[in-house]
């Protein structure tokens, strides 16, 4: 099991703070959502916890060790990040890209590529190019191909955003279901699939975390309303919950 933690973070561009201080300490096992408002920093937050940004100032700790001392081959193998927007440099099959996603650890189980594939209900698009794929298609190979190595910490920035429902809950469930001896970190835009589905729910606003908690009890604060500048009306169901932005006065 790997545990993954930031300390102190700041990030600074072109005179804009997008993480301001932010201390976080992720896991090392279960389901983790984090919400906020758009600017709030959580893609850049998962960027420098993958090591592909580096910050102003503070550091990441993988297990008992740096971040930045992780050679390319160790990151692979411990951390798997699914981006909110990809290009290939080359236009590449579907099971070329998995394929890809598998060739970045030298500990790949037996069948996983088979395994992966079918899950994703990819088997009839794999000689299909990336240029022909729908936004949900595409969704779901970049799910292949980092699942496909079952990396100890998943760290994925809206992976969910483009597909239909369905897909949507699909994917949701694989993420937060993997195995008990595993860490998902996923940004999620759907705060109903954030408090219905994930066992721990991490608030982002202005660089910082605002609020973290179980999200069982985390539902009714009210720092989420002064993160989104909304006031939310909570409505339990049997399936979980839903929030609606309220109409009255």
């Amino acid at each position: 099991m790997m545990s993954i933690a930031a300390k102190d973070l700041s990030v600074r561009r072109n005179g804009a703070t997008l993480l301001d201080g932010l201390s976080l300490s992720l896991g090392p096992i279960g389901s983790i959502a984090v919400i906020g408002p758009n600017g709030a920093g959580k893609s850049t937050l998962l960027k420098v916890l993958t090591g592909i940004d580096k910050p102003t100032a503070g550091s990441v700790h993988v297990g008992d060790r740096d971040l930045a001392s992780l050679s390319n081959a160790q990151r692979a193998n411990t951390i798997g990040y699914l981006p909110q927007y990809f290009e290939p440099h080359w236009d590449l099959s579907v099971a070329e890209l998995v394929r890809l996603g598998a060739d970045r650890s030298d500990r790949l189980a037996a069948g996983a590529i088979e395994a992966a594939t079918e899950k994703f209900e990819l088997m009839h698009l794999a000689r299909r190019r990336w240029s022909t794929l729908s936004g949900g298609e595409r969704a779901r190979v970049l799910l292949a191909a980092v699942l496909v190595v079952d990396p100890p910490v998943l760290l994925a920035d809206e992976p969910a955003a483009s597909l239909d429902i369905r897909h949507r809950l699909d994917v949701i469930r694989a993420l937060t279901l993997r195995r008990p001896d595993r860490l998902s970190v996923v940004v999620v835009h759907d705060l109903d699939l954030a408090f219905t589905f994930f066992e721990r729910v991490v608030v982002i606003d202005r660089g910082k975390v605002v609020a973290d908690g179980p999200a069982k009890s985390l539902i009714d604060d009210r720092r989420i309303d002064e993160a989104f500048s909304v006031r939310f009306d909570r409505l339990k169901t049997p399936d979980g919950w839903l929030l609606r932005a309220s109409t009255g006065p």
